[in-house]
């Protein structure tokens, strides 16, 4: 596995990469990095040349003075392929990199050849009603005794498999390192209207999601319903964390759909 950055006009994007052949780009959620993709990295870099980003704002990518939309990050993503000199690449979101992704495959979509969607909510104005008002996941208050930590790892334990500290310890380190970035991937796609754009995408598309995440599992059929060229399949046991939790499960997922044949 590598590690490096590429310059940009607005600053430095880094990225982890492994393998090679056709590029596989790998987009995580908030407020994570490309550590989410540590260990599926070298199992799908058998194959393909995989890269996974750090989204502009998060892990070690420079961040914006701005508050980002989807529209922002995935100008991101455009700007940091063409910087490596990648016209068209497949690509795997999950949660908020997932809604990334749409927007990338529904405004420019000579720039992807497939699409994997893991674990995203369909946010159209019904959802965006629900959300209003409402706190945001990893938000917190910074307080002198440090107790603005437990916070984080308490609002996240329900959502993550049991017995599994060190996931969660992955997640504290990536939402410390994001600072005051740490909900603004979550705010984005609360105010992104999907809805216009998921039938905009013309590529074939895996709508993915483990059964045990309350987030998106439950939006799982309607979001594929409204993509066309797309179908779904369900992850027993899944959680937020499906990408760690099941790392060798989720890589096989995503390879044998890279692989069909068109």
């Amino acid at each position: 596995m590598r590690r490096g950055f590429v310059d940009t006009a607005e600053g430095q994007i880094h990225y982890r990469e492994s393998g090679s052949g056709k590029p596989i780009l790998l987009l995580h959620q908030t407020p994570r990095s490309s550590d989410e993709y540590l260990e599926v990295l070298p199992l799908i870099g058998q194959r393909y040349r995989v890269i996974a980003m750090d989204t502009i704002g998060y892990g070690d990518s420079y961040k914006p003075k701005k508050t980002c939309t989807i529209e922002d990050y995935a100008k991101g993503v455009i700007t940091f392929l063409d910087s490596l000199g990648i016209s068209t690449a497949s690509l795997v979101g999950h949660h908020t990199g997932g809604v990334i992704a749409i927007e990338v495959a529904a405004s420019y979509p000579e720039r992807v050849e497939k699409l994997v969607l893991s674990a995203v909510p369909y946010v159209d104005e019904e959802e965006r009603l629900k959300r209003r008002g409402k706190k945001v996941i990893d938000s917190y208050e910074l307080k002198n005794d440090g107790t603005h930590l437990l916070d984080l790892w308490r609002g996240r334990q329900p959502f993550y498999p049991p017995n599994r500290p060190d996931l969660l310890m992955r997640f504290i380190m990536d939402a410390i390192k994001a600072g005051e970035k740490v909900v603004e991937g979550h705010l984005a796609v609360s105010n992104y209207r999907m809805e216009d754009k998921v039938g905009l995408i013309r590529c074939p598309t895996l709508v993915i999601c483990g059964t045990e995440d309350p987030f998106s599992y439950p939006h799982m059929k309607r979001l594929a319903a409204a993509i066309p060229y797309s179908k779904t399949l369900a992850i027993e046991g899944g959680t937020v964390a499906m990408i760690e939790q099941m790392p060798e499960q989720f890589a096989k997922v995503v390879l044998d759909f890279l692989e069909e044949r068109l």
